[in-house]
């Protein structure tokens, strides 16, 4: 077995878990791959590397898996490495709300120890492409797909922008908003939800286009088919707005042409323990906590 491991480095609160799941992984005489930078910052923080380990700055089919140490934001970013391999994700909580990760951190060894007998699941998150005319993703080396959501928004003005979409080729309509966020299932729980979207089951085949603080109140949020193409332009003020994919953000000129898409691969992330969306569902979100009491 062939592991790839990946933590943001700035959490010192996850060095001691990384330690435990090292020397773990090494007892089990597994393939050990740390990603390059987290490797070098282990090492300056006298971390005890095994020689056995090596780093990787980029990932190859030979990975059976990727463990991502931290919270929401490290399986974000692990995506990135991941691109469209598909290698599985193990994620660990070392994080506060952690609803993308399956494994707490005070369970590390026993949930690793199920894995290599493969006791777990695989469940597959739909993700979403963008494409922009001109193509300001290439010039700044952006990664062109999120996990989350994408969002368009204003830059450096207190005004709405006006955002035209259409879907299919079809229009639907021009929002006067702070923004809006095209969210997939998985991006359901998180910036969408915050401004009113629904909770979609990981499992569905849709989208969701939730405006940011519309200027007409029935502009609601709309569930849509994955398999639509969602076509806008923005016109604002200011000659820029920001297109946001995750956490990563850059900035595109007014009028440029922004295409969103359900990418042809999928994320895959590791279960154990009976997980599963709705469990989460009660668990981090507390459904059903009597909190009158």
């Amino acid at each position: 077995m062939k592991i790839a491991i990946f933590s943001q480095v700035k959490h010192y609160q996850s060095l001691s878990y990384i330690q435990i799941i090292l020397n773990y992984l090494i007892l089990k005489e597994i393939k050990v791959h740390i990603e390059k930078e987290c490797f070098l910052y282990l090492k300056n923080e006298k971390l005890e590397i095994s020689s056995n380990l090596n780093c990787f700055e980029k990932l190859d089919s030979s990975y059976d898996f990727l463990i991502s140490i931290g919270g929401d934001g490290t399986i974000l970013k692990s995506i990135i490495f991941i691109k469209e391999l598909e290698i599985p994700i193990i994620g660990i909580n070392t994080g506060r709300l952690g609803f993308l990760t399956s494994i707490k951190k005070e369970n590390i060894e026993k949930s690793i120890d199920q894995i290599i007998k493969e006791n777990y699941s695989i469940s597959e998150r739909s993700l979403v492409s963008i494409t922009t005319f001109p193509d300001v993703l290439k010039k700044k080396k952006q990664i062109n797909f999120a996990l989350n959501e994408v969002v368009i928004s204003r830059k450096q003005t207190t005004s709405m922008i006006s955002v035209n979409v259409s879907l299919n080729s079809e229009k639907l309509t021009n929002y006067w908003v702070d923004g809006l966020i095209i969210s997939t299932p998985t991006g359901s729980t998180g910036y969408s939800l915050s401004c009113g979207g629904p909770i979609i089951d990981t499992s569905c085949s849709n989208l969701v286009l939730t405006p940011i603080a519309p200027h007409n109140l029935n502009s609601r949020p709309l569930v849509i088919s994955d398999k639509t193409q969602v076509d806008l332009t923005v016109k604002s003020r200011e000659d820029e707005f920001l297109i946001s994919l995750d956490s990563r953000i850059l900035a595109a000129p007014i009028k440029t042409r922004v295409i969103i898409k359900k990418t042809p691969f999928v994320a895959k992330l590791v279960m154990i323990d009976k997980d599963s969306f709705f469990n989460r569902l009660r668990e981090k979100l507390l459904w059903g906590e009597n909190n009158m009491s």
